[in-house]
């Protein structure tokens, strides 16, 4: 369970000044926001990150309107932001162009013992399965960056909720930021604001802390006013052990929004393993068949592979329905009836921007353009927004000006929008948004399916012959890397169970509170998929977006028990005509997007078995070891 905030150390703060937290507030005024909400443990850790951080002012967020139209005057005042009126509360922000991903590099687990965080082996590449950092290059880290780094500025305290406020499934946080962009994207992403208190005060009082500054450069002058930022120290620290979170130096989502990747996926794992749950980077979608019967599906895929896509379908299959209850996280936990199921903790969707269109995501259109904060994407002369892959409609009689803020046109070599630009938007205005996503209790959950960007033999759809197959599949997942991050695309990357930059622990041992999950109750089928499988020639062989509603309904088929498959070396394909291509436009080669070349396996097995000799070592659990043997042996056969 949580460890009591009471009994945490915060060796990271310079000794407290001798006033307790009324008098701070008195001397730095509470610039907005009432002190006495705050439970004894927040005012606490407020005054740890006040003597810390040095801020002018201290903002209690209570999450209204009033108070974002408040933030909003401000972040334009400075021009973080600038309004888009071609829509209904829309706002642009354009960062500085150092700081638009995720910095990996720069992502540290801090525990005692290295091994806790990461697997040690002779050969591990850094950072292949997280980073570590001790305790004492924490307190280094900390001591260069921290100390007065919101000197002139205001300190926000956000009190959020990660799930539906009061959900046995959901956790909550307190961050404290020096960023109103973060503020209000707090607000779309999580539960913010006065409920959370409440709720804190009537709980266990337990939460996670949360501590980003944007920072400020050592030279002490800021490339772009409106974007403060240290993009050369950026850093992101975790301490599983006392469910703490430090960042510095990026204002991008990923590094800043803490209760995203931060809190639901590092911290977030740390907790389920020691609670017996799971905390997992998937989509959650409920999904009807023409006979009214429905059930719900999780999805890992690594980012920018159509995660988003794929839990906002709208199914080409007549009388199937899609619903979405989230887009990226998903926690999961067996109910009283050894039932698993899964809640969204977040509020809000934050998406790639580039290749959502009226033709990839009509859902995700009717989403975006109300109450949405646009990062990184080009704005039009009508008051509007732009990126590769909407359509030429948006450009029609207009001028575009580029995310850099310099005049563009399609005969410029550039992108107008950032390969990562994103909406950050509610996710409650979502069209197809499930009646159950709020539900306490969560959503039971069938199936659960893995993927990733295979450009060659990885078949259309295949399923685990069991769990600790399934468990293996998760652990084998390669993909294209993406524009999330900071690698260079169009390597084939190891990024077992889309959770490669993401676990809060060793893998190893992830690996085997996986199998475990096999005795705590009735475990869902697993499933492969690869929507972006090659010809040849460099052609997709599927044609994807609401056509994976024909791969959906042979899952569907599946979980209901229909005798729809055949075995193969990798697990259990769909048998002939058992995939419902009826009304597809197009001959598709279900032959080559089925195949199965035995030296494209035989180098695959010799590439995870690599891998986990090099990467995992000694941690590597013994079932998991066995399953990779089996598949060696089915391949060598084939």
């Amino acid at each position: 369970s949580f460890i009591t905030n009471s009994s945490v150390s915060f060796s990271w703060v310079a000794a407290p000044r001798s006033h307790n937290f009324r008098l701070i507030c008195r001397s730095l005024s509470v610039d907005y926001g009432d002190a006495r909400v705050l439970t004894p443990d927040v005012k606490k850790y407020v005054e740890k990150c006040v003597n810390l951080c040095q801020p002018d002012k201290i903002h209690i967020c209570d999450g209204s309107v009033s108070e974002s139209n408040l933030l909003q005057c401000l972040m334009l005042k400075q021009g973080t932001i600038i309004p888009l009126p071609k829509y209904e509360n829309c706002w642009l922000a354009r960062t500085n162009p150092a700081d638009v991903a995720r910095v990996e590099s720069s992502t540290f687990i801090c525990t005692q013992s290295k091994s806790v965080a990461v697997p040690v082996t002779e050969k591990a590449t850094p950072g292949a399965l997280g980073n570590w950092i001790s305790e004492a290059d924490l307190q280094k880290a900390v001591n260069e960056r921290f100390p007065g780094c919101m000197k002139g500025r205001t300190m926000y305290v956000i009190p959020f909720s990660m799930g539906p406020v009061g959900s046995p499934l959901s956790k909550i946080g307190i961050e404290i930021t020096d960023s109103p962009y973060v503020v209000e994207s707090m607000k779309i992403m999580t539960r913010a604001g006065v409920p959370v208190l409440d709720h804190l005060q009537k709980g266990d009082g337990q939460f996670v802390k949360c501590l980003h500054s944007v920072g400020t450069p050592k030279s002490g002058i800021q490339a772009q006013a409106s974007w403060p930022c240290d993009p050369e120290r950026t850093i992101i620290l975790h301490k599983p052990d006392q469910n703490e979170i430090l960042s510095y130096g990026s204002g991008y989502g990923g590094n800043s929004l803490l209760g995203k990747k931060c809190f639901a996926l590092r911290i977030g794992s740390t907790i389920a393993k020691r609670e017996g749950w799971l905390a997992e980077h998937m989509l959650i979608l409920g999904i009807t068949n023409p006979k009214g019967k429905k059930i719900y599906i999780t999805a890992a895929f690594p980012s920018a592979c159509g995660k988003t896509n794929l839990a906002m379908m709208t199914p080409t299959l007549p009388g199937y329905k899609v619903e979405c209850v989230g887009d990226d996280i998903a926690w999961m936990k067996f109910d009283s009836q050894g039932v698993l199921r899964a809640i969204n903790p977040e509020n809000g969707f934050f998406g790639v921007a580039p290749g959502t269109s009226r033709n990839t995501n009509p859902i995700a259109m009717d989403t975006i353009f109300r109450n949405t904060v646009f990062t990184n994407v080009a704005s039009t002369s009508d008051g509007g927004v732009y990126w590769e892959g909407v359509g030429d409609a948006a450009l029609k009689d207009v001028t575009v000006t580029d995310w850099l803020g310099k005049l563009w046109s399609k005969e410029t070599s550039k992108t107008a929008a950032h390969p990562n630009s994103r909406f950050c938007t509610p996710a409650s205005q979502c069209p197809i948004i499930d009646p159950a996503w709020e539900n306490s209790e969560g959503v039971p959950i069938s199936a659960i399916l893995f993927g990733g960007r295979r450009p060659t033999g990885v078949p259309l759809v295949y399923e685990a012959r069991d769990w600790k197959h399934g468990v293996l599949i998760g652990a084998t997942m390669r993909s294209e890397a993406t524009a999330a991050a900071e690698h260079k695309a169009k390597t084939i990357m190891h990024d077992p169970f889309a959770m490669r930059p993401f676990f809060g622990y060793n893998f190893g041992d992830y690996l085997s509170h996986w199998l475990s999950m096999e005795e705590r109750g009735k475990v869902p089928k697993i499933f492969h998929v690869n929507w972006f499988r090659k010809s040849a020639e460099g052609q997709f062989l599927w044609p994807g977006y609401g056509e994976n509603s024909r791969v959906l309904d042979w899952i569907f088929r599946r979980v209901e028990g229909e005798k729809c498959f055949e075995e193969s070396a990798i697990g259990r394909i769909p048998s002939a005509n058992a995939l419902n291509l009826s009304g597809l436009k197009g001959n598709i080669d279900l032959k080559q997007l089925f195949s199965l070349p035995k030296d494209f396996w035989e180098q695959e097995v010799s590439s995870i078995d690599k891998y986990f000799k090099e990467q995992v070592g000694e941690h590597l659990p013994g079932p998991v070891a066995e399953q990779l043997k089996e598949l060696k042996a089915r391949v060598a056969a084939m």
